[in-house]
């Protein structure tokens, strides 16, 4: 006599229906803070390193010759700022500026010091 009854029924796979398992939480989503974004470091200085604003502005202002030496000098810090916070992970924006702050700082440190040491200023013969 062969046996007619239905087959017992099998375990489902736990893969197979994901409707039975539990879902697991959602990740926490990452803070993301506006210095992130591409276009509000265009429009608005977050996320940029203070020195490096300082060291911009100094840029400008030093052809009026006396900030130069200050330009130069924030100029480096702001750089030496920049690349320790890309160190430590949390990376500040700006170099742009701080180049610009350090180049012009250069120019007219160099145009100040001639200046002062009489290079510059014609003989009055």
């Amino acid at each position: 006599m062969v046996d007619q009854s239905p087959p017992p029924p099998q375990d489902e796979n736990p893969y197979a229906s994901p409707s039975k398992q539990p879902t697991p939480p959602p990740r926490p989503q990452q803070k993301k803070s506006l210095g992130d974004e591409f276009g509000m470091r265009v429009l608005l200085p977050v996320g940029r390193s203070g020195w490096a604003i300082a060291a911009g502005y100094l840029g400008l202002f030093a052809m009026v010759l006396f900030p130069a030496p200050i330009a130069l000098i924030v100029s480096i810090i702001a750089i030496r700022d920049i690349k320790k916070s890309k160190a430590e992970g949390k990376q500040k924006f700006g170099l742009g500026r701080a180049i610009f702050g350090l180049v012009m700082g250069i120019i007219f440190t160099i145009l100040l010091i001639l200046i002062f040491s009489g290079e510059m200023i014609p003989d009055q013969d």
